[in-house]
């Protein structure tokens, strides 16, 4: 039974945290799943609702996740009552030794064995979402600022700075050299939050290629980046997925990798975060990592850890599947096919109807150039093409906007949320909107 009570102004007074609105959650991104929420796309029982594009979520390759546990029941099951008792009492926070030398090992593996890992510096959290804001409150204090390249994910604005009291100052790339990072820019954003802001800069994140460009970025860029935080001194955070390099398992490169061609110089000042939400499409069991090269930051991190353990269960869960290779090796090529398989659908249909994307080479979405087609070249040009999108078209895409992309037009599209019979759903939705809209110019 629902308990109604009446609301009116409130007259006891909440924290700053609680009235802020650093949550971010005010912005097109989060209006889009508002408006899916409410009329969610089904093919039998409603479809003419919206259809969820997003949803940076991996889908593609479930069945192979659902076949495994099929098989090996024991993996999420108990074997005995002594099996239960060990896991369901308190685990320290270094978490199971078992499911870290398997993170370990699969984070190697999905990595083409270019770069290896310690499990004795794999720090456990509840996501990579957890992770972020963990490593955010270990760099830096209240006021200080992270510089972030754009197009950057929404959500970046609430998991770093609401809690964490730290300023994003975003690195404004271009469509000029497909959103690269460059030198310049670097040095731009840095100027400005120290000497314009009067903030004191404390590292830089880049998201690797989970990003909405759906590109990874370049084995000389991410040279240049760590060259940067050396030089000022500062600390470099890659939030890495592999999801994933749909064209050639290369393609993808670790910061780990170039820590390790430069023998592991300034290492102590690079932090990778990891999860298994979109390399394994699991979101929803909340497995990630923070691996840091500084004893400090490792230490540190796995005390703070305790706010956001994940529970032995799933631990005991993933220990078992990411240690059998026969699965791992399969998912990884099965995986990056079916992922290649939806972009080159997706792009190619949205070019034969005279749109372009960004050419892409990992990631679960295509970052897609609807400048051409705004009434006015603006940010409210866009907003209002996107409005459009969602109430008319009933497709529920991210405005560049709020990705604080610079350059209006651009718009993220996610391709592995759905089956493929809703793709080509949303797919002629978009046909029919863009006829539409040329007769009607």
């Amino acid at each position: 039974m629902t308990v109604e009570i009446e609301q009116s102004p409130p007259a006891v007074g909440l924290s700053k945290i609680a009235v802020s609105s650093t949550h971010g959650e005010d912005s097109p991104y989060f209006a889009g799943w508002k408006a899916y929420d409410e009329n969610a796309y089904d093919e039998s029982s409603n479809p003419s609702g919206v259809i969820q594009m997003g949803l940076a979520e991996n889908q593609v390759s479930f069945d192979l996740v659902e076949d495994y546990l099929g098989k090996h029941s024991e993996a999420s099951n108990w074997e005995s009552s002594k099996g239960f008792r060990e896991n369901a009492l308190f685990q320290d926070y270094h978490g199971l030794l078992s499911f870290r030398k398997a993170m370990a090992s699969f984070m190697e593996q999905i990595r083409g064995g270019r770069a290896k890992f310690d499990p004795e510096r794999i720090v456990l959290t509840a996501g990579a979402t957890a992770g972020n804001e963990l490593l955010t409150f270990i760099l830096a204090d209240p006021g200080d600022a992270l510089l972030v390249p754009t197009p950057y994910y929404p959500g970046f604005d609430r998991d770093l700075r609401w809690r964490t009291g730290v300023n994003i100052v975003p690195i404004h790339c271009d469509s000029s050299n497909n959103f690269q990072i460059t030198s310049q820019a670097l040095e731009a954003a840095y100027s400005e939050a120290k000497n314009k802001n009067n903030m004191k800069v404390r590292g830089v994140l880049i998201a690797n290629p989970s990003n909405p460009l759906g590109a990874t970025i370049q084995r000389v860029v991410l040279h240049q980046i760590l060259d940067f935080v050396t030089k000022k001194n500062i600390h470099l955070v890659s939030d890495e997925i592999y999801s994933g390099s749909t064209f050639s398992s290369s393609e993808f490169i670790s910061i780990a990798e170039i820590l390790e061609a430069r023998k592991y110089k300034d290492s102590e000042r690079v932090h990778i975060v990891y999860s298994l939400s979109k390399d394994l499409g699991l979101p929803g069991f909340r497995v990630g990592t923070i691996y840091s090269y500084n004893d400090k930051v490792v230490t540190t991190a796995r005390r703070m850890s305790s706010f956001t353990l994940i529970s032995s269960q799933t631990q005991h869960l993933f220990a078992s599947m990411l240690s059998d290779k026969d699965f791992t090796e399969n998912y990884i090529k099965t995986n990056r096919e079916r992922l290649r398989k939806r972009y080159v659908m997706i792009t190619e249909d949205l070019k034969s109807i005279g749109i372009e994307c960004l050419k892409g080479n990992a990631g679960l979405f295509c970052w897609m150039n609807l400048g051409p087609f705004l009434n006015t070249p603006t940010r409210e040009g866009e907003l209002a093409l996107w409005k459009s999108m969602v109430h008319e078209v009933k497709l529920n895409i991210s405005p560049g906007s709020s990705c604080h992309c610079s350059e209006p037009g651009w718009f993220r599209v996610c391709f592995a949320n759905m089956s493929e019979q809703t793709l080509e759903v949303a797919m002629k939705r978009i046909k029919i909107f863009m006829e539409q809209k040329e007769r009607s110019s």
